[in-house]
């Protein structure tokens, strides 16, 4: 008979027998958890008590050379939805949630209630990479479940705040993401957009389209961050274990050398110019003769590219840039520049103008008045085609070319347009008989007139021709760092500095008292330039008749210019000769850059009481 001592030794072996197997199965699960899978239930953990937030930093900002903001950027918010979240398992026809929402964002952005409701559609159709639905076995359209639906981008904060509210309080949960974003604006409105450009938000992202924000996307692009943090059941972050960081940067900030002021009143002076005039197309541009730095550059008709239904991409396009137009006039001054600075004449060489219509090779070439001599001093007065073509011939074909070509014609001002033309200046060899009678007064050759501005600038730069600078600075706004956007040393374009004392005299005369363009004139200052007026060709046409590009171009004050300014219309209504329509436009805007600058007036050539 067994004692209860041998019962209960009995009842601990067995326990022992049963208990020992288990004991090595939970040590062997727990070196398999603990030791040899350690790292991956420790992933799958994380996986539910850690969350990764993408953070975006600014695209770069552009400002003019002063720090005047052109282009920036505010906070928005974008919203998309997962509208398979919106369906009930135990109920799959129920659309109440999906109407409630669509009515939600109909009444907050103001849009189609069927528009939305379309968007939260659960499935949406397999496509093919054309787009077109993809038709199964069954003969009916594959569908896939929608788990993203694009709702708003750019929404405000108080509305993106506003619509969570009403979402938790409707109670639809896990359908709408609100993600932070930062939308593009242009504070300036109309002003400079052809150069500033554009861009679209594409899957989140500013996508460049025009202008500078294109040329200059790869430096003003943010690059994003991430933070992995450990959170508790509300998706705080806790303030222990495991933080990743990554920061965001914020793009680099672009300065131009446009000043705000100065464009702001050219882009007055326009408006009130395209209004009279009516032109298809109206181009102006200052800059500083010295360092060839754009202080203003606009067209008409130009677009706001905060509100894209102004866009036209006629509008759209940097046509100052872009468009190769036969100058006229303008042109003039260069090649007769050149053959006073190598000896060929002098400012009182006598040309004969035949009285207004000359015949080279059986050809007739007019002048708009009719002369008999001019000095060569009165060829540039009066704007002789005659003249000029007289003191071409004295040239030869190969100097012509020489002449033209130095001063930059047929080649790009190295801008910040992609689609910058070069313009068409022939070489030699490709020239016909009566090529040197019309290129130096304009016709058979094509220029922007960014290329005719660069040339003005060596006139007014005491014969040094510089390179156009729009770009001023880049700067990286983490450490402030900038660097400057460096451009050659100018060229020097006259052998004989009196040469091209002579020339400027000789356009002093253009805006005085029998000259061209006394509407240019500017009272208490020397005004240097030249008209032209030149017939429009439409290629496969030939010349439009009553069509015309009708420019000024000058600098002032003549001697020591605080500026050039070029003024070009396209077909203008009710006038077309440049004196007419161009020179008061530079003149309304010379007088009031002139009292921007402080540039004092010549006390000689003030107007005696």
């Amino acid at each position: 008979m067994l004692s209860n001592n041998d019962t209960i030794r009995i009842r601990m072996k067995w326990l022992t027998f049963l208990l020992v197997p288990l004991a090595v199965a939970l040590i062997v699960r727990l070196y398999v958890i603990q030791i040899r899978d350690h790292q991956e239930y420790l992933e799958k953990a994380r996986a539910r008590y850690t969350t990764t937030r993408v953070t975006s930093g600014k695209r770069g900002e552009i400002y003019d050379v002063s720090g005047n903001l052109l282009v920036s950027n505010i906070p928005c918010v974008h919203i998309v939805a997962d509208p398979m979240n919106l369906r009930n398992p135990k109920r799959p026809d129920d659309q109440s949630k999906r109407r409630k929402l669509a009515f939600l964002l109909s009444r907050t952005f103001e849009d189609s209630y069927d528009e939305f409701y379309q968007k939260l559609s659960p499935t949406r159709f397999r496509r093919d990479k054309d787009g077109n639905p993809v038709i199964g076995e069954n003969g009916k359209a594959e569908l896939l479940p929608n788990r993203y639906a694009v709702i708003a981008r750019n929404v405000p904060l108080d509305v993106a705040e506003k619509l969570k509210e009403q979402v938790k309080v409707n109670k639809i949960n896990n359908v709408l993401t609100f993600s932070d974003g930062y939308m593009r604006i242009y504070p300036k409105g109309r002003m400079l957009a052809n150069v500033l450009g554009y861009t679209n938000v594409v899957n989140d992202a500013s996508i460049a389209q025009i202008g500078l924000e294109k040329y200059y996307d790869t430096q003003m692009t943010a690059a994003r961050g991430r933070e992995r943090f450990e959170r508790d059941r509300t998706g705080r972050p806790l303030p222990y274990g495991m933080r990743e960081f990554q920061e965001s940067r914020d793009g680099h900030n672009v300065y131009l050398t446009i000043s705000e002021p100065i464009q702001a009143i050219l882009e007055e002076e326009l408006d009130a110019a395209f209004a009279e005039w009516r032109p298809a197309t109206l181009y102006a541009a200052i800059a500083d003769p010295k360092t060839g730095n754009i202080l203003a550059i606009a067209q008409r008709p130009n677009f706001d590219p905060n509100v894209r239904s102004t866009f036209t991409p006629e509008a759209a396009r940097t046509r100052i840039a872009e468009d190769g137009i036969e100058p006229g006039s303008i042109i003039k001054p260069f090649t007769i520049g050149k053959a006073l600075d190598w000896g060929y004449v002098t400012a009182d060489t006598v040309i004969d103008c035949d009285k207004g219509t000359w015949f080279y090779l059986g050809r007739p070439l007019r002048d708009s008045h009719p002369y008999d001599t001019l000095t060569v001093a009165g060829v540039i007065q009066k704007s002789s085609n005659i003249g000029t073509a007289k003191v071409a011939l004295l040239l030869g074909e190969e100097k012509v070319y020489q002449a033209l070509s130095s001063f930059g014609f047929g080649q790009k001002t190295g801008l910040p347009f992609p689609l910058e033309t070069a313009g068409l200046l022939p070489k030699v060899k490709r020239w016909d008989g009566l090529s040197i009678t019309r290129f130096p007064i304009g016709y058979g050759v094509r220029v922007s007139p960014l290329q005719m501005l660069r040339a003005y600038c060596a006139l007014a730069n005491h014969g040094w021709l510089p390179t156009l600078r729009l770009v001023d600075r880049v700067e990286d706004p983490a450490t402030g760092e900038t660097v400057k956007v460096k451009t050659p040393p100018p060229v020097q374009m006259f052998e004989h500095p009196a040469a091209h004392q002579t020339l400027v005299e000789m356009m002093t005369m253009v805006t005085k008292t029998g000259g061209t363009a006394v509407k240019a004139a500017i009272p208490g200052y020397e005004v240097a330039g030249k008209t032209g007026t030149s017939r429009k060709y439409i290629p496969g046409h030939g010349y439009a008749s009553g069509k015309y590009f009708s420019s000024f171009v000058g600098f002032v004050p003549a001697r020591d210019p605080a500026f050039v300014m070029l003024v070009t219309m396209d077909e203008p209504k009710g006038a077309y000769y440049g004196s007419t329509v161009a020179a008061p436009t530079f003149r309304a805007v010379g007088e009031r850059l002139l009292r921007l600058m402080n540039i004092p007036p010549d006390p000689a050539l003030l107007p005696k009481k």
